[in-house]
């Protein structure tokens, strides 16, 4: 990674600084509820705010004016509704572009950018965040079904600022997930068609990485299954000769098209093949 991007990878972003305050807030909070009970805030509202539903219910007689901002806490549902929603069509955007190499919605675009999305190239990254973000969904998912299904809501409350938040703390975290996707080349448009050596990572010790990166993915499912599963390991044996003799031949081309392809580079095993 050049040293430019190192410097701006690092930088205190508008994204992080929400999330630096958003930590600083909670821990304040705790260490304040943690002091001696002599010590400790006595301000309705500072209590109504930080807590919700059972915690809520044994604090003494509320005044009415906390009880107007109060929310079911039933409605945490809606936070996994709008995750499911949002998250899914970030997800969405993120497949089309990694897989299809269509642009990102122009607002999208523009809003991860303000937000402080990366600007450095690295498709690892690119990979990172999808798996990420398919996960994150799967959870949202989840807490859903368990909210409408499983969990059983007495009449307990939340406040309203509580509610917000709950709102849009899961729009945040998609928009997070999604920063770490380099913004460079992110656009879908092809410069040209002509190939060129590639550099960097893996590329520095084969010549087909995406070659033996299915390797390993197959390798990991043999592990998944036991080492004494046979019927696999030959799916695996099979999938070794086949990606081998496809890097193979890519590594004959590079070496025919280019006089300058770099000659410690292997075809597919690093240092051996």
């Amino acid at each position: 990674m050049a040293p430019w991007a190192e410097t701006e990878h690092s930088a205190l972003n508008p994204l992080r600084a929400v999330w630096l305050t958003l930590t600083a807030a909670f821990l304040l909070t705790l260490l304040l509820q943690l002091l001696p009970p002599g010590l400790l805030p006595g301000c309705a509202i500072f209590q109504d705010l930080i807590r919700y539903g059972k915690t809520k219910c044994g604090e003494p007689s509320r005044p009415a004016a906390c009880r107007a901002f109060d929310v079911p806490k039933r409605y945490f549902s809606h936070f996994y509704i709008i995750s499911v929603l949002w998250n899914g069509f970030l997800l969405w955007c993120l497949t089309q572009s990694l897989f299809l190499g269509a642009p990102f919605p122009s607002w999208l675009h523009g809003l991860l950018r303000i937000l402080g999305a990366a600007q450095f190239q690295g498709g690892e990254l690119a990979l990172s965040a999808f798996l990420v973000l398919v996960f994150l969904w799967l959870h949202s998912l989840r807490r859903l079904f368990e909210c409408l299904y499983v969990s059983v809501f007495s009449n307990v409350m939340i406040h309203v600022v509580q509610y917000c938040f709950g709102l849009v703390y899961y729009v945040l975290v998609g928009l997070t997930v999604l920063s770490q996707v380099p913004m460079d080349g992110r656009n879908g448009v092809v410069i040209h068609c002509n190939h060129r050596i590639p550099f960097g990572d893996w590329f520095e010790y084969v010549s087909s990485p995406n070659y033996l990166a299915e390797l390993m993915i197959y390798i990991s499912m043999a592990v998944t299954f036991g080492f004494h599963n046979l019927t696999w390991w030959l799916v695996v044996t099979n999938v070794f000769f086949n990606q081998a003799l496809s890097a193979f031949l890519s590594h004959q081309f590079y070496k025919s098209k280019f006089v300058s392809y770099p000659k410690h580079r292997k075809a597919f095993l690093p240092f051996l093949f």
